[in-house]
């Protein structure tokens, strides 16, 4: 399994809102634009937007960042060396595969695999 981006996570109340700053600094148009259940999500240069009200935000919240991985089937052997546990997943996402796992330290990080 290998590291191809890692997203900053942004957690804000409404997207259209929030989108236009990040086009002016990134300089780069939206790649990726869905709801996932109660939260619309948008992917934007190296951030990550996850849009909605506090109590929808507020499963999203303990995840710290995502990494997109070329094989999220990597994921258990990653574990198995440097410890850590599968919090979710793998879950299928409009996107391709997901899995959310809270590592040695505490940090908790989502792994997607786009398809």
């Amino acid at each position: 399994m290998k590291a191809l981006a890692t997203l900053a996570r942004l957690y804000v109340a409404d997207l259209d809102e929030a989108l236009p700053a990040l086009r002016a600094l990134t300089g780069q148009d939206v790649r990726t634009r869905f709801f996932h259940g109660e939260v619309e999500v948008a992917s934007i240069g190296g951030f990550l937007l996850v849009a909605g009200t506090e109590q929808a935000l507020a499963p999203f919240r303990r995840v710290q960042s995502t990494v997109l991985v070329d094989d999220l089937d990597g994921l258990r052997s990653l574990l198995a060396e440097h410890g850590g546990e599968i919090l979710d997943g793998p879950n299928k996402v409009p996107t391709g595969r997901n899995a959310t796992v809270r590592h040695p330290g505490g940090a908790v990080l989502e792994y997607v695999e786009h398809t």
